[in-house]
């Protein structure tokens, strides 16, 4: 049981250190400007629907993934944690996406799929720590990973349908520094994986 609790510690933490709903409130709320509160909403559900379907497919089929292509657990974690480290280092430096301000002044829907499903919510960063979590997969992991993600999604499309509200009452500077912390956080997940990486090419776990 405490294997267990805290396995899912780390996957939550991962996850909400990799996708964290408070930052992406700044790029939702860019990316919908000028929609009605409708339009909106059925923006943030699709988003949300297809990051899940996204994440699930390789949570599931990740096994196969790395049997079709032939990748190495330890391949995949040191160049894994390699990615995700500098997501956590472009974080730190305040690097914003491109993304988060479009020139086409119509507003249109399909950014639910592009750029907000994909890749700022199922992107690199979340797919490699999904993946990673069922390296050694089994059905009680998978499970939790889905379950959890499931929740985070839950957790961001809360966070995004309050967008404006949360917005206006804590501040851009605030959401800066959380930021800031969640990429120090995702930096240093991704230097434990190229360590759990290098330590496996060179059998040095125990």
């Amino acid at each position: 049981m405490d294997d267990i609790l805290t396995y899912s510690i780390s996957v939550f933490t991962g996850f909400f250190a990799i996708m964290n709903p408070l930052s992406n409130i700044p790029i939702f709320i860019s990316l919908t400007e000028g929609a009605t509160r409708e339009e909106k909403q059925n923006v943030n559900k699709r988003a949300v629907l297809v990051a899940f379907i996204i994440i699930t497919v390789f949570v599931v089929l990740g096994k196969f993934i790395f049997g079709l292509f032939g990748i190495t657990i330890p391949a995949f974690k040191i160049t894994g944690g390699i990615l995700i480290f500098y997501v956590g280092f472009e974080m730190l430096q305040s690097k914003k996406s491109n993304v988060k301000h479009l020139k086409e002044p119509n507003f249109d829907e399909n950014i639910a799929v592009s750029p907000l499903a994909i890749p700022i919510l199922a992107g690199p960063g979340t797919i490699v720590t999904a993946t990673n979590f069922v390296s050694n997969p089994s059905y009680v992991n998978i499970g939790l990973v889905i379950l959890i993600f499931g929740l985070m999604c839950l957790l961001t499309y809360i966070a995004f349908s309050l967008s404006d509200f949360i917005a206006r009452k804590i501040g851009e500077n605030v959401i800066s520094v959380v930021g800031k912390i969640m990429g120090l956080i995702i930096a240093i997940i991704g230097t434990t994986m190229v360590i759990q990486g290098i330590k496996l090419s060179f059998d040095l776990i125990n």
